[in-house]
C-alpha cells in the first residue's frame, strides 16, 4: 500500500510540473529589426536555460510598446527609444518603461542592383521621399522614374528615418509603405528604380547600399554616428528588470550575447 501511494505521489509531482514551468515564460513583442536579435539569443539562451521558454512576436516597435504599457508582454522590443507620450501613458497604467540597449544599428539605403547611383546627400533623400525629386536621371542616374518604398507607421525605423532624414516631413502619398525589413529588401531587389532603407542586418546581396553624406554604415561610422542614420536598438521592461527577464538581458549584453548580434549583421554595443 505504502508502495503505490508512493508512486502515486510522483505521478501527481509529475503532472503538477508543467504548471509550474509557465511561470518561467517570457513573452517579448515588437520590431521586426530587434526580431533574428531576440530570435538568435533567446534560442542561446533556452539552450543555457532550458526551464525558460521565450516567445518572440514582431509587428513593428509601436506594436511591443503598446503591448507593454497594457501589460501583456515582459519585453518590448524596440528600434527607436519610446516617445514622451508613450511613456505618459505607460505610467498612466502604472507601467515604467525602462530601456536596455542590445544593438547598434544603422539604417541603410538600399536600391536596386542596377543602379548607377552610389551616394545620396540627407537632402537629397527628403526630396526623394517628399514627392520633390521623382527622377533618377536628376540624381546622376539613369532616366528612370523613382520607386519609393517605405515603412508603415508603426515601425520604429520608420520613425528614426522621419526623424533624421525627412526632419518630420511627410512621406509622398504614392510611396509604397511595407511592413517589414524582409518586404522593402525583396521590392526593392526586384524593382528598377526603387529605393527604401532598413536595418543593416536586413541587407542582403539582392539590393545595394548606397552612402549617406559620402559616409558608409560601418561598426565604426555608426558607433562614432558620423554615419547620419545611427541608432541603437533596445529591449524594454516594466521597471528595472528582474529574475528571468534580468538574466536574458543580461545575456545579451555579454560577450556571448553580443557575438550573436555580430552574427545576425548588426553591429555590438
Amino acid at each position: 500500500m505504502k508502495k503505490t501511494y508512493i508512486i502515486l505521489a510522483l505521478l501527481t509531482l509529475a503532472a503538477i510540473l508543467p504548471i509550474f514551468g509557465k511561470g518561467n515564460q517570457l513573452t517579448c513583442s515588437g520590431s521586426t529589426t530587434v526580431l533574428p536579435i531576440a530570435q538568435a539569443t533567446a534560442e542561446a539562451f533556452m539552450d543555457l536555460h532550458p526551464e525558460v521558454n521565450i516567445s518572440i512576436r514582431g509587428g513593428g516597435s509601436g506594436v511591443g510598446i503598446a503591448a507593454l504599457q497594457n501589460g501583456t508582454v515582459q519585453i518590448a522590443n524596440s528600434s527607436r527609444r519610446m516617445k514622451s507620450k508613450e511613456i505618459a501613458a505607460a505610467k498612466a497604467k502604472g507601467i515604467n518603461p525602462t530601456p536596455y540597449a542590445v544593438a547598434n544599428d544603422g539604417i541603410a539605403m538600399v536600391l536596386h542592383k542596377s543602379n548607377p547611383v552610389k551616394n545620396l546627400t540627407i537632402a537629397q533623400i527628403k526630396s526623394i521621399y517628399t514627392g520633390k525629386i521623382k527622377n533618377w536621371k536628376d540624381l546622376g542616374g539613369a532616366n528612370l522614374p523613382i520607386v519609393v518604398i517605405s515603412r508603415d507607421v508603426a515601425s520604429g525605423t520608420f520613425e528614426v528615418f522621419n526623424e533624421k532624414a525627412l526632419a518630420g516631413a511627410k512621406v509622398e502619398s504614392s510611396a509604397q509603405l511595407l511592413a517589414s525589413n524582409n518586404a522593402i529588401v525583396s521590392t526593392v531587389g526586384s524593382t528598377p528604380g526603387a529605393i527604401g532603407y532598413v536595418g543593416l542586418g536586413y541587407v542582403t546581396a539582392d539590393v545595394k547600399i548606397c552612402t549617406v553624406n559620402n559616409v558608409s554604415p560601418s561598426e565604426t561610422t555608426v558607433k562614432n554616428q558620423s554615419y547620419p542614420l545611427s541608432r541603437q536598438l533596445y529591449m524594454y521592461t516594466n521597471g528595472k528588470a528582474k529574475g528571468d527577464a534580468a538574466r536574458y538581458l543580461l545575456f545579451i549584453q555579454s560577450a556571448a550575447g553580443q557575438a550573436i548580434v555580430k552574427k545576425q549583421g548588426f553591429i555590438s554595443l
